[in-house]
């Protein structure tokens, strides 16, 4: 594990043009990688707008294998550049059988491991459970040649749960792929709370942890194909939580940024020394949590 590890976000605005959004990360791929990066953190579904505004057949087009010529890209440019780098990508395991899968590529353009994605929400304009099968591999950080990886994508955010048993795996940083945003409709104060819930959580999960936490969400504006909603305004505000919910880094709401974070991964030793919450769990207590309620 090194001390500290030069993370670079790629907050980027999609099109439908999907040659286009790949040809603009991989520039971004490249200048952080010529200021020092050693591990690059990508967006939620990267590749395309966010499809899941629909519920269409069609949709399932944009899926595509692993270890094809849209993977090998980012398997190529990790190699090249000799960076980690985080992906984002709708997997197509088999006909009819999805998943929105984060890969992981080692230096050396190896994939280093994979997480599904095991929260599927289900909401207006999110509908992902037409599209992803919930996730099969568990909680379990990747291991790479900067450390282990706890990686997670999007809605996974909102579950303290998740990020617990990233950390009780062993996970030295939280990092969450993310595409969320704005209903026009809705007033400036919900979404200021909106938004604010949604940094709040994660910095939450960072204390509780003891681990820094990556966030990096896509931004811009994107249609709804559909008509029936105006669509989602993505808020952006990807950002870096140090181990006791520090803010390192805040990206902008409202335009693209690629940038650079030096991240401490050995603080995280003298934090949980100062709060060693995972000494004083009551794990003999705690059996309940695995029901859906408690009557």
């Amino acid at each position: 594990m090194k001390d500290i590890v030069r993370t670079g976000i790629i907050q980027q605005h999609n099109t439908s043009d999907i040659a286009d959004n790949r040809r603009r990360i991989a520039e971004k791929i490249r200048h952080l990688a010529s200021r020092g990066a050693e591990l690059i953190v990508n967006q939620e579904l990267h590749d395309s707008l966010y499809f899941c505004q629909t519920e269409s057949v069609d949709g399932c087009d944009h899926a595509v294998e692993i270890g094809s010529e849209a993977t090998k890209m980012y398997s190529d440019l990790a190699r090249e550049y000799g960076v980690v780098i985080v992906t984002s990508i709708f997997e197509r395991r088999a006909p009819g059988l999805y998943h929105n899968t984060a890969i992981v590529y080692d230096k050396d353009g190896s994939e280093a491991g994979r997480y599904r994605k095991m929260h599927i929400p289900d909401d207006p304009a999110y509908y992902e459970k037409f599209y992803f099968t919930p996730g099969d591999l568990g909680f379990r950080p990747v291991e790479t040649s900067i450390g282990r990886l706890g990686v997670l994508v999007c809605w996974d955010q909102w579950y303290p749960e998740a990020a617990r048993l990233m950390a009780l795996a062993g996970a030295e940083i939280l990092i969450y792929p993310t595409a969320i945003g704005w209903e026009s409709s809705d007033t400036d104060d919900e979404k200021a709370r909106q938004r604010e819930a949604w940094i709040t959580v994660q910095r939450g999960h960072a204390i509780a942890n003891g681990l820094p936490v990556v966030a990096v969400n896509r931004v811009g504006h994107e249609s709804d194909p559909s008509g029936a909603t105006n669509g989602i305004q993505f808020w952006g505000s990807s950002f870096v939580a140090g181990p006791q919910g520090e803010f390192i880094y805040r990206a902008p709401d409202d335009n693209e940024d690629a940038a650079i974070v030096d991240i401490d991964f050995q603080r995280s030793e003298q934090v949980r020394r100062w709060w060693p919450f995972l000494r004083d769990r009551r794990i003999d207590a705690y059996g309940d949590l695995t029901k859906r309620f408690i009557d």
